[in-house]
């Protein structure tokens, strides 16, 4: 979210969700810059990315059916 030389590098939008009752939740997280995130969406062509990006329902419907929500 953050480029390397910003003072909030190591923060990120962090998201939990539940499949089952679709109730969801987002907050700012911290990752160390060691870390390295895997872009989720970097498959997607930029419309499609631009779309998910801005409905947060979607988003989650597109990670949760992807099986990326769970450990």
């Amino acid at each position: 979210m953050h480029p390397p030389e910003s003072s909030s590098f190591e923060r990120c939008i962090g998201f939990g969700w539940c499949s089952g009752c679709r109730i969801y939740s987002g907050d700012m997280v911290s990752v160390h810059h060691e870390r390295v995130l895997v872009d989720a969406l970097a498959s997607l062509s930029a419309d499609d990315r631009e779309r998910l990006l801005h409905k947060e329902a979607a988003l989650i419907d597109y990670l949760d059916s992807r099986g990326l929500g769970r450990h």
